[in-house]
């Protein structure tokens, strides 16, 4: 059965986008079976994999609404090893439109079971709200990941999602994990970075990933090219960033 983690946190610009692609991309080459669901309207994660997010047809929208099955809305990327379901400005209107619907929290749990086996790892990408879509990506999965950036205000909100993760496990999947807080977009000259490592480390200890995400043009560049730090630049402190990422995630099973 494929473990199924979610990359959170209602923070925008903390790189969950960033940290799911190339997580994907890097267990890929690890020779890990992943599926990527792109739970976010923005569509990033869909973009940033080569996906002409214009042309889909079928993807999370669509499963959501439980119009088409899991295996009609997958597609493939050009990354080893990674499929994709990918998403669509509509996502937008997803949390009007279940609002009636009874088990809402439980669509994308539904929609992706018969998928489970098929992979080693789905990610899913998710909102930067603490809306509906984020409940249903916390109420299928195993565990969550939680990227906070080393800057200031790093853990203002933090304490919500955390609070948001508890009721899920109360209410909808006492199942659910934290798998670690990740810190990215770290910068070992500034003092505030370092500050933001250490209060982090020293508040929630064994919650943290020992691998730090630095800062990194390159991981910057990558979407533009529709491509992962792997294959844009293998040789960049992102790529070893996130293969670290992914041999510490894979350890941990």
């Amino acid at each position: 059965m494929g473990k199924l983690i979610a990359i959170a946190n209602q923070k925008g610009g903390v790189g969950k986008t960033t940290t799911t692609v190339n997580l994907a991309a890097c267990l890929g080459v690890l020779d890990k079976k992943v599926l990527l669901i792109d739970a976010d309207p923005q569509a990033n994660a869909s973009s940033g994999l080569g996906i002409d997010v214009d042309t889909v047809e079928l993807g999370t929208y669509q499963l959501l609404e439980h119009n088409c099955t899991a295996q009609e809305a997958i597609q493939k990327t050009s990354a080893t090893n990674v499929d994709i379901i990918s998403a669509h400005i509509d996502l937008v209107a997803i949390e009007i439109e279940l609002v009636n619907v009874e088990q809402r929290e439980y669509m994308l749990k539904q929609a992706i079971e018969s998928v489970k086996s098929d992979y080693d790892y789905i990610l899913i990408d998710c909102a930067p709200s603490l809306g509906l879509l984020t409940l249903n990506a916390l109420t299928a999965a195993d565990s969550v990941i939680i990227p906070i950036q080393c800057e200031y205000f790093a853990l203002e909100g933090l304490g919500k999602l955390l609070n948001t993760i508890k009721s899920v496990q109360k209410i909808h999947n006492e199942h659910l994990d934290i798998e670690g807080l990740l810190l990215t977009m770290y910068d070992s000259r500034l003092r505030l970075s370092n500050q933001v490592v250490e209060e982090v480390q020293n508040h929630f200890t064994n919650m943290v990933f020992k691998t730090i995400i630095q800062r990194n043009v390159r991981l910057s560049e990558a979407p533009s090219h529709g491509e992962s730090i792997i294959y844009y630049d293998v040789n960049s402190k992102g790529a070893t960033n996130y293969l670290s990422l992914a041999k510490e995630i894979i350890s941990k099973q």
